[in-house]
């Protein structure tokens, strides 16, 4: 909670202002009932005039226009307050999330994350506001009624100090019930933000398969967990207007009772009577109002733990600060070295992805990296971008560690054509601009070309060719084309296409290797597939099984000296056909 109080730093003169006025127009409330005393007691009971009514009544209609003004203004500088902060508290959640390493988007899961960038900061939000608007409005109301009670008649005014601790236990009492409910709440709100974006990224799977009915029954339990979760906690909750105003009204019967006796023995008068019985109200409403705000301000306070538990997380990624960052340097003869290498996705077990991974990769080298599925070829690769933290090991670019580099120069001179190919929704020249925000058009349909996509602009309106979001208006090869071509864009030093060709026919393939391989500036290019096509031209092709090194060679040394290799080359040629230098 004290980090939620933090953020109105940013806002102190709303966060000021708006309170303050809230208590203005409290204390003119608390005005309302002697005025209203005064006009049954001198106005119409002493019989004053018309003129004394008048006057008195300007005097309520002053204070309503006035009270209705402070309100008003309270509301817009408490909104403006809580709408700036969700929105500052939101743009650094989507910050830390993009800082954050795979294996720490893996452990935390999409779905949590959703549900903390958007229901968790609504719940902020709406905490602030409210928490603006009444924190101190509600408890001068309640204190100053009790107070103006005992100036009215100090024995009449003891039933306030009954019924107001009375009042508290019960709140306090439903707050205590609540608030771990409420974070169980959110929990399951979790799990169906989950199966959401699980069906609706996956539905042509689930159709294909026919499960949508097995999906649905899923879908149904959480959110009917959900469900039960929420009317578990509701109803709790709903105890306690009942609760409230069972208290409230006891004791305005009492006091009702006790102070028509009081009036008949002339202890009290009609208009004060009248008055503990609007300070009672008052009370009553900023109770209820305040036992809102409690619960409000307890979601508020769990759902920004669940934020801050984001930002205070440290990456899996060690990199140092950027004025201590080594420049990226293309001096060493060596492009890529693993350096026995182990990587675990889970840091305390012992079940590693890789093993005692060792080999080098010489700058301008054509490198091949093959093996069958879960081998670990992606995860390999994912570390040389340093996507992953190597569990032992080190792995270095061009001499140096990877994690000594900055982040935003290493990414620039290694470009990864991940297995699935992804592009954003805008046109064919904003995803390209992704690989080099500063490229000209010719530069664009440079790249265009060697990826061997020109068809996919000349058949439709060049680089301002609409694309729908995840690339869905191209086909699969396109999309791999399109994803290509956006990494060459930027010249990087190191080229990684992990298996970014598995839609493209061989003749596509095969010239899109010959553009590479024309490039003048020379990359090294490090190809992964599952298809030795694709990598037998290599100058080195690396063989993975389960995890650990099987082979180093080129592919006429692997046809003879590795099994699993001729294997692979076997399953996918006819036997009788050996490359040929």
């Amino acid at each position: 909670m004290k980090k939620l109080f933090a953020e109105l730093k940013a806002y102190k003169i709303e966060s000021i202002a708006a309170p303050l006025l809230k208590l203005s127009e409290a204390i003119l409330e608390l005005i309302v009932p002697l005025i209203v005393a005064n006009i049954v007691d001198s106005g119409i009971k002493s019989n004053l005039g018309n003129n004394y009514l008048i006057k008195q009544s300007l005097l309520l209609l002053l204070l309503g226009v006035v009270g209705l003004a402070f309100a008003i203004t309270a509301q817009y500088f408490a909104a403006k307050a809580a709408v700036g902060i969700s929105a500052n508290m939101r743009s650094r959640l989507f910050q830390k999330i993009q800082s954050l390493s795979f294996s720490d988007l893996d452990k935390l899961g999409t779905s949590t994350l959703i549900t903390r960038m958007t229901s968790d900061i609504n719940q902020v939000q709406t905490g602030i506001n409210m928490g603006l608007r009444l924190i101190l409005r509600a408890p001068i109301i309640v204190f100053g009624a009790t107070v103006m009670a005992f100036t009215i008649n100090v024995r009449a005014a003891l039933i306030f100090a009954i019924a107001i601790p009375l009042l508290f236990i019960v709140i306090y009492t439903i707050m205590y019930i609540t608030i771990p409910m409420y974070k169980q709440v959110q929990g399951n709100l979790d799990e169906v933000v989950n199966h959401t974006r699980e069906n609706l990224t996956g539905v042509r799977v689930i159709r294909a398969f026919t499960r949508e009915q097995v999906e649905t029954n899923d879908f149904d339990n959480s959110n009917d967990l959900l469900y039960k979760s929420q009317i578990s906690v509701g109803r709790i909750s709903a105890i306690m207007n009942p609760a409230t105003y069972v208290v409230i009204n006891l004791a305005i019967i009492f006091l009702v009772y006790s102070g028509a006796i009081k009036v008949n023995s002339g202890i009290l008068s009609q208009g004060q009577v009248i008055a503990l019985y609007n300070y009672m109200l008052q009370i009553l409403t900023e109770l209820i109002k305040f036992a809102n705000l409690i619960i409000t301000i307890t979601k508020a306070a769990s759902s920004g733990s669940r934020i801050y538990s984001i930002y205070e997380l440290d990456s899996s990624i060690n990199t140092v600060e950027k004025s201590g960052n080594i420049p990226f340097s293309c001096s060493n003869d060596i492009a890529v070295q693993f350096d026995n290498v182990f990587f675990s996705y889970n840091s305390s077990s012992e079940n590693y992805a890789l093993e005692n991974i060792t080999f080098n990769i010489k700058k301008g080298e054509k490198f091949g990296i093959i093996g069958g599925t879960g081998s670990g070829k992606t995860t390999l690769i994912s570390l040389i971008s340093n996507f992953y933290a190597v569990t032992n090991g080190t792995v270095s670019i061009f001499g140096n560690d990877v994690k000594e580099y900055d982040v935003d120069s290493l990414r620039k001179n290694v470009s990864i054509v991940l297995q699935k190919p992804v592009l954003f929704k805008g046109t064919i020249r904003d995803n390209l601009l992704w690989g080099n925000k500063d490229a000209t058009d010719s530069q664009m349909l440079e790249a265009i070309s060697i990826a061997q996509a020109e068809n996919i602009i000349s058949d439709k309106e060049g680089l301002d060719s609409i694309v729908e979001q995840g690339g869905k208006n191209f086909s699969g090869g396109q999309r791999q084309r399109l994803t290509i071509a956006r990494s060459l864009v930027g010249k990087p030093k190191i080229l990684i296409l992990d298996d970014s060709s598995s839609a493209l026919d061989f003749a596509t393939e095969a010239s899109l290797r010959s553009a590479i391989a024309t490039l003048d500036y020379s990359p090294t290019v490090i190809t992964v597939s599952q298809r030795t096509s694709s990598v037998m031209h290599c100058d080195n092709i690396l063989v993975l099984n389960d995890g650990k090194v099987e082979a180093i060679g080129n592919h006429k040394q692997l046809l003879k000296s590795c099994d699993l290799y001729k294997e692979i080359y076997d399953s996918q040629f006819d036997e009788e056909v050996v490359y040929d230098e």
